[in-house]
């Protein structure tokens, strides 16, 4: 790795180059190189999150208020923790500030993750037909958040991508139907491409209000977004048919 000069007054341009390795694709090389230089990674690893992501959750909260003292939270595919981590400082679920409410702060996810302190991580899926309750029962009651920042394995293809990703948003707001409390807040990461229309209107029909959001710390090449759905307005109950009046 080196560090470029590109000044002649012996000031030096800060910025980390990673020279191609025996064996290692270009594209790892321009990934490890962006993340060497990415000023959210040095500020995760010195402040002790998992992951750059963190910041996004944090950015997010700081402008809708989601996270409160004593809410009850579902971070749904929460590996490798940064939003679990948040969730616990914003929620007090460890109870550090006796004069706040505690709240509880549940992450669950397909493959293991390493313990975090005041939270309750279950390896499961929650497409499983037992999650609902499962969660559930974990939390004692209904969610007052359910949060995903979820993503499909990226196939190359951008219009497969987004669909991809759009399908785990509708099937994480299924499950927020489910678990949310009245007049909680559904916070996911989708991306742009169009075929999200039908969602945003489902959103807009069972939340009071719906915001689509770009936060600072998601990188401006990046097609990644994320709507905020705040004062779900509880699940509707159908009426049996023959009973209308």
């Amino acid at each position: 790795m080196t560090e470029k000069n590109t000044s002649g007054r012996g000031q030096r341009d800060l910025r980390v180059r990673v020279k191609t390795a025996k064996g290692r694709k270009l594209s790892s090389t321009l990934w490890l190189e962006r993340q060497l230089n990415d000023p959210y990674v040095q500020r995760a690893k010195k402040e002790g999150f998992r992951g750059r992501a963190a910041y996004k959750i944090l950015e997010l909260d700081d402008k809708y208020g989601f996270l409160k003292p004593g809410a009850r939270v579902v971070d749904l595919g929460c590996a490798p923790g940064g939003w679990c981590q948040v969730a616990v400082e914003r929620v007090n679920a460890l109870g550090q500030n006796p004069k706040k409410l505690q709240g509880t702060v549940l992450g669950v996810d397909l493959q293991e993750v390493e313990p975090i302190a005041g939270a309750e991580i279950h390896q499961l899926d929650f497409l499983s037909d037992e999650a609902d309750a499962l969660v559930k029962t974990w939390l004692g009651g209904r969610a007052d958040v359910v949060m995903s920042d979820m993503a499909a394995s990226a196939s190359g293809h951008k219009a497969t991508d987004h669909l991809r990703i759009i399908a785990l948003v509708e099937a994480a707001l299924a499950f927020a139907f489910d678990v949310l409390d009245e007049g909680g807040t559904f916070v996911a990461k989708v991306l742009a491409g169009g075929a999200e229309n039908e969602m945003q209107t489902t959103l807009k029909k069972n939340f009071r209000k719906v915001a689509n959001v770009k936060p600072p710390a998601s990188r401006s090449d990046s097609s990644e977004k994320f709507v905020v759905a705040q004062g779900f307005r509880g699940r509707q109950i159908a009426v049996p048919e023959g009973d209308e009046e």
